[in-house]
């Protein structure tokens, strides 16, 4: 694991713990809501990204 991406690993966790927080809050904020459910998939997006681009080329041989 590279230091990026742990770093967006902790990112993500930081973001749904403030998700949950607003959650359970008496009146929640829907538009606070909205943004980090937004945020957090971007970053769920970017870490996929990244384990794609590492570990999910294909191998391809060339022609002799």
């Amino acid at each position: 694991m590279t230091f990026s991406s742990f770093r967006l690993m902790q990112y993500h966790q930081k973001i749904d713990r403030e998700l949950r927080a607003e959650i359970a809050r008496r009146w929640p904020n829907a538009f606070r809501i909205q943004k980090l459910k937004r945020l957090k998939l971007a970053i769920k997006d970017r870490l996929q990204g990244r384990a794609d681009g590492s570990f999910g080329r294909p191998i391809r041989f060339s022609k002799i």
